[in-house]
């Protein structure tokens, strides 16, 4: 694809963005609903083409986790389908009067939430993006430029293409879905070139990916890092409720951002918690490495190195450290976490309030699987991610997220004195 082709697409959706910032929520809520019905009407053809897709990703040597964000099966399906139905249910995030005042000369001033304009995503395996990311963004009047990694290229086509023709049936404008259709990187580079056209861009993948779109623009990035997630069991945990909260946090599903990656045994306890749930977690196939206190206590366990602490496994693997102590508990996931998701298993109020607010996450979890941070479970319908970012959104990026706001004035010949 040429660098005029890319700019082509993103002047284009510039132009959409404009008319779509002006669609009542009606009718953005009647093109989900057309977008869902279409997307029905190709199913069979995406999980025959999704199905090719895979196997020619396992004929690569692609790991098992790749293959299972890759592939789209009726489960899966049900699932685009439905957060595109959630996300159209959810109030206008468009045109809220966020604050006003009159002053004492009467001017009526209020600020108003607005779309922020052309969002690019840019994502590596997991077809699901591509609906989930024309959803919010629509939801939120703003256009989308698609473009997903070259192993699901067959697949995002067919879901987009769908899309599009529901987005176009219910009256949105034209190019207020796009994708890129190329494999080239070049195509990438030239997409972080568009300054001029793109108001944001999200990155969807792992680290590598996130930082050289981030080095490689001036367009604002909403950067999704790693999800390195702790949950801390405090010394007066309930031991049947940390049991559960800690599988569930773990194994539940491994391979997602949201997943545990460091467990934090207070030491008034490890002693009671720590063999039930080494047997625990060795009926689900994970794999232990433990701090040298934890080793005392565990036979045949691993020992946790100092890059374990600073590693997002998305595999069957958990750390365990023994702590001194919620402080202790604290300092370690503020020195090794992400920012993503982190847990506390307490009885204790002041305790929970304790982690609560001296926890730097975008998610912090009382009593609650770390699985459970995210857009569904948050009332947000769909998301196009979890943000470790501070500005401009931290954690589940829904479509409230994908605002901006304006200042409005209104006056009656009101001048400057």
């Amino acid at each position: 694809m040429s660098s005029n082709a890319v700019q082509i697409i993103a002047q284009q959706s510039r132009a959409a963005s404009r008319e779509l910032a002006t669609v009542s929520a009606s009718r953005r809520n009647l093109a989900l609903a057309k977008m869902a019905d279409a997307l029905e009407s190709v199913k069979q053809q995406v999980l025959e083409v999704n199905g090719l897709e895979i196997i020619k990703a396992r004929d690569e040597g692609q790991t098992d986790a790749m293959v299972k964000r890759l592939t789209i099966d009726d489960k899966t399906f049900a699932y685009m389908l439905s957060r595109l139905k959630k996300v159209a249910q959810l109030p206008d995030p468009l045109n809220r009067i966020l604050a006003g005042h009159s002053n004492p000369a009467g001017l009526r001033v209020y600020k108003k939430s607005v779309p922020l304009g052309v969002i690019g995503i840019i994502y590596e395996s997991r077809p699901n993006v591509t609906s989930d990311a024309a959803g919010v963004c629509i939801k939120s009047g703003n256009a989308v430029i698609l473009r997903g990694g070259s192993e699901a290229l067959q697949t995002n086509a067919i879901l987009t293409d769908a899309m599009v023709a529901g987005a176009l049936a219910a009256g949105l404008p034209p190019h207020a879905i796009q994708i890129i259709r190329t494999p080239d990187r070049e195509a990438v580079g030239e997409l972080l070139q568009m300054d001029d056209y793109i108001d944001v861009l999200i990155p969807r993948g792992g680290k590598g990916l996130i930082e050289r779109i981030a080095k490689g623009t001036r367009i604002p990035v909403i950067k999704h890092y790693d999800g390195i997630c702790h949950l801390y069991i405090a010394a007066d945990a309930d031991p049947a409720r940390a049991l559960a909260l800690a599988v569930n946090s773990k194994c539940q599903s491994v391979q997602v951002c949201n997943a545990l990656e460091t467990l934090l045994v207070d030491k008034q306890c490890a002693e009671q918690l720590l063999p039930p749930l080494q047997a625990a977690f060795s009926q689900h196939g994970i794999e232990l490495r433990g701090c040298e206190q934890t080793q005392k206590l565990l036979t045949d366990i691993s020992p946790a190195t100092e890059d374990d602490w600073h590693t997002e496994y998305l595999a069957p693997i958990l750390s365990l450290k023994i702590v001194d102590g919620i402080q202790q508990a604290i300092e370690h996931i503020n020195h090794y976490g992400s920012g993503h998701t982190d847990g506390i298993v307490t009885q204790s109020l002041s305790l929970a309030r304790q982690f609560e607010q001296q926890v730097d996450s975008a998610s912090v979890m009382i009593n609650a699987s770390t699985r459970l941070s995210g857009g569904g479970d948050y009332g947000l319908g769909a998301v196009v991610g979890i943000s470790t970012d501070k500005l401009h959104v931290r954690g589940p990026v829904g479509p409230d997220e994908l605002t901006t706001y304006k200042w409005v004035a209104h006056g009656d010949g009101h001048l400057r004195d």
